[in-house]
């Protein structure tokens, strides 16, 4: 069985897969309770990846891992896709695996894959299997903390207060409001623009959401959109499944 872990800015996110189906989803608070985990299920393969930790520092962290075939998915690690990118070094991790899960879930298609996150990313990667590039922006946590921290007066908002009485309308009539408003309406406007944009290129668009904050705005973009909640951890099995049985590139 694979195991594939993705341990973003926030929290450890890993999925159990038999091949390329989907068996269970599980979230850890720490790398005590992963390594518990591991420990106790002896997965065959494994796949990471990582903002924050090395692959010596994963190692020495769970020791079982010397036991396994693993794979941390960096810039040097294949990938069943072609990067168009100037910097393939600092091409995030979390964005080439949405950008494969979008390639295995809609193989043969123009993918403009928006990941919600900490900082919104929206990357188009085409029929062809090629990574053309995209934009990075900030999430909405992020937008709502820095109006707090870079002003005197503005007060911090939890983004899950946000939607409690309903979607925000342009019009705050106090202050929080005002500031929910501007940040999800914001968000909304600038993914509907980059949709739109995109589609004059590329007519037969497929859009494709994920993310923390995906549900957030899966019902107010303007349709059609495919909402993948586990977009990144589809894509990294079918990386970490590419590696170790030489699978073709995909197309």
């Amino acid at each position: 069985m694979n195991l594939i872990v993705d341990w973003g800015n926030t929290r450890i996110k890993a999925a159990w897969f038999e091949g390329e189906t989907l068996v269970a989803v599980e979230r850890f608070e720490s790398i005590d309770a992963l390594r518990e985990t591991i420990d106790e299920k002896r997965p065959d393969r494994m796949i990471v990846s990582s903002t924050s930790r090395a692959g010596q520092t994963l190692e020495e962290d769970i020791p079982a891992l010397a036991a396994m075939d693993w794979v941390v998915l960096d810039a040097a690690l294949p990938v069943p896709v072609i990067k168009n990118y100037e910097t393939p070094r600092t091409l995030g991790a979390d964005r080439i695996a949405a950008a494969v899960g979008a390639m295995t879930v809609f193989p043969g298609q123009d993918c403009l894959v928006l990941d919600l996150g900490t900082c919104i990313t929206a990357d188009i990667v085409d029929r062809s299997g090629t990574f053309q590039g995209g934009i990075i922006s900030p999430g909405l946590n992020m937008r709502l903390l820095a109006m707090h921290q870079q002003t005197a007066r503005l007060p911090l908002i939890p983004a899950d207060e946000l939607t409690g009485s309903g979607w925000p309308p342009l019009t705050g009539k106090n202050t929080r409001q005002a500031m929910g408003s501007g940040a999800l309406n914001g968000m909304l406007f600038e993914l509907d623009g980059i949709i739109a944009e995109h589609r004059k290129k590329y007519p037969d668009l497929t859009v494709v959401l994920c993310g923390g904050d995906a549900s957030l705005f899966e019902s107010h973009l303007k349709p059609p959109i495919f909402a993948v909640p586990e977009l990144v951890l589809r894509g990294l099995n079918r990386i970490l499944e590419y590696n170790v049985k030489k699978l073709p590139a995909i197309q």
